[in-house]
């Protein structure tokens, strides 16, 4: 019984070594056997034996070859034609399961201070994950304490934070500079009074950061709290800035807040702004990794686009709110 094409076709791709077609593409673009032979780094005897095997395969006289001439049949025309979009077709692959191969994945934890408002932060995790679809993150408030902890027991890909004493074993790239000032809220006796001295705060009752202390990280502030006659005055405290400000918001009392973190609320009427208007307590911010820590790819590029935007800004860009004298509105 003679076989359909259907199975001529099946037997083909069963058998066909792919590598003869590679060896077919060099012939023909070549010219000869001997030429190829040189371009693909084997032995002449080599080449013409993988040409009669393909034609054997195929059943067809492929190229027509002599002492004086050589020509490529009708077949052979065609079959390079094909061979060639079989090789793109394979050449295509490999790129995209290299593409595969080289797509970042992975799980990035990240623990910050409550009150860190920093634009490149914001622009990095919105810039990488649409780059990387299967990264997925883990972010948590902590106090800058907690997020120094959590980086050195490796319970975290990175931190960003305030630091009052660095750890050996950790690694502080500086990100930026915020300045802290003193508000209070819409119900307090001095909202809105715009001839305020630092007499007119001693000894309001005012409300804390629980790192509002000399010992802390938020020690220029505590040193400002003291040069106003507040210490003794704290009605609440929390390690969250939102909390801070719903606090002073409700004239629990005045208290230290971010400038730059809270300008939208200055702006709705929600926060007044108190002496002293210049020179307000620096607080730097850091971004916190673990040089011990084996980080994956997705933790990695996530720490280097960080780094890389933060580079790109001048360093008076990286100071909120720029310098400057600041005045209550």
């Amino acid at each position: 019984m003679s076989l359909s094409r259907h199975d001529d076709s099946d037997r083909l791709v069963r058998e066909l070594d792919w590598n003869l077609l590679r060896t077919f593409i060099a012939i023909v673009q070549e010219g000869g056997i001997t030429a190829a032979a040189d371009r693909l780094l084997l032995k002449q005897p080599s080449v013409s034996n993988a040409l009669k095997r393909l034609e054997t395969s195929l059943g067809k006289r492929l190229i027509e070859r002599g002492p004086s001439h050589f020509r490529v049949t009708d077949a052979g025309q065609s079959l390079y034609r094909e061979a060639l979009e079989i090789h793109g077709s394979i050449a295509r692959l490999t790129v995209e399961i290299r593409d595969i191969e080289d797509e970042i994945r992975g799980h990035v934890r990240i623990r910050v201070a409550s009150h860190v408002v920093f634009p490149p932060l914001d622009e990095t995790l919105r810039d990488f994950s649409n780059r990387h679809q299967r990264v997925t993150f883990e972010m948590a408030v902590a106090t800058s304490a907690d997020v120094q902890a959590s980086v050195l027991e490796k319970k975290a890909s990175l931190g960003i934070c305030l630091v009052h004493r660095k750890h050996p074993d950790l690694t502080y790239d500086h990100l930026f500079r915020e300045h802290f000032a003193f508000f209070c809220g819409p119900t307090h006796r001095l909202f809105r009074r715009r001839d305020l001295t630092l007499e007119d705060l001693d000894g309001e009752a005012s409300v804390a950061f629980d790192t509002d202390s000399l010992q802390d990280a938020l020690r220029p502030v505590a040193i400002l709290r003291t040069r106003l006659n507040l210490d003794d005055t704290i009605r609440a405290t929390s390690s969250h800035l939102e909390e801070v400000k719903r606090l002073i918001v409700a004239g629990v009392g005045i208290g230290p807040l971010p400038i730059h973190a809270v300008t939208r609320d200055i702006e709705d009427g929600l926060l007044w702004q108190l002496p002293p208007y210049e020179d307000p307590p620096p607080i730097d911010i850091y971004l916190v990794t673990n040089s011990a820590s084996r980080l994956n790819r997705a933790e990695q590029g996530l720490i280097e686009m960080l780094k890389e935007k933060t580079a790109a800004l001048p360093p008076a860009a990286r100071i909120y709110p720029p310098p400057g004298p600041l005045r209550g509105t």
